[in-house]
């Protein structure tokens, strides 16, 4: 069931998170504007979970005091934003309520859905960026999985070639982690 909402003029921080949960759609906001996008199909929650397991496995092998979230609320200078998967410092996790601040967020991950793919590949970069979250890492689906990897320099992402279904990706930072993108879409 979606929720209708009612409201005059811009919405603040305060607003957004004061609304029901609606599991139907995620709202985020933007300049005082609310952003929804529905629910994330099949692939993309297959690939959120394979990721997020495979993010928590790397974590605790390394011995990484951090938490790996999916679909959580960042707080960003222009407003709130739902990554589908974040991981975020494990005291600060903790202590959060909500929605937890961009500043003990160490990563956001974007898988791009049909409805999400210009968000993700524009608006929500330069967001994270200006937030400071140093690592933004994407995931395309179509035509074939690949991760798109970049880290912060100099205020934007600076993006590392895109690493293809069949080959090992190897990523240092956060925390050592080493999978195929293939694998987050096979069934």
């Amino acid at each position: 069931m979606s929720v209708a909402y009612s409201h005059a003029g811009p919405w603040t921080l305060d607003a957004v998170l004061a609304l029901p949960e609606d599991t139907s759609q995620r709202v985020e906001l933007v300049g005082g504007q609310l952003m929804m996008s529905p629910a994330p199909g099949l692939p993309h929650q297959r690939a959120s979970h394979r990721l997020h397991n495979l993010l928590e496995q790397a974590a605790e092998a390394a011995g990484a005091d951090v938490e790996v979230f999916e679909g959580i609320n960042v707080i960003v200078p222009d407003g709130l934003l739902i990554p589908d998967l974040a991981i975020i410092d494990a005291a600060a996790a903790e202590e959060s309520g909500v929605a937890v601040s961009a500043h003990d967020v160490l990563a956001v991950v974007e898988i791009a859905s049909p409805s999400t793919r210009v968000t993700d590949r524009k608006l929500k970069p330069s967001l994270y960026a200006a937030a400071g979250i140093e690592h933004y890492w994407r995931i395309e689906l179509e035509p074939a999985p690949r991760l798109l990897i970049g880290r912060l320099q100099g205020g934007a992402y600076a993006d590392q070639p895109p690493l293809l279904a069949g080959a090992v990706a190897r990523i240092e930072e956060p925390f050592p982690i080493e999978f195929d993108p293939g694998t987050l879409a096979r069934r």
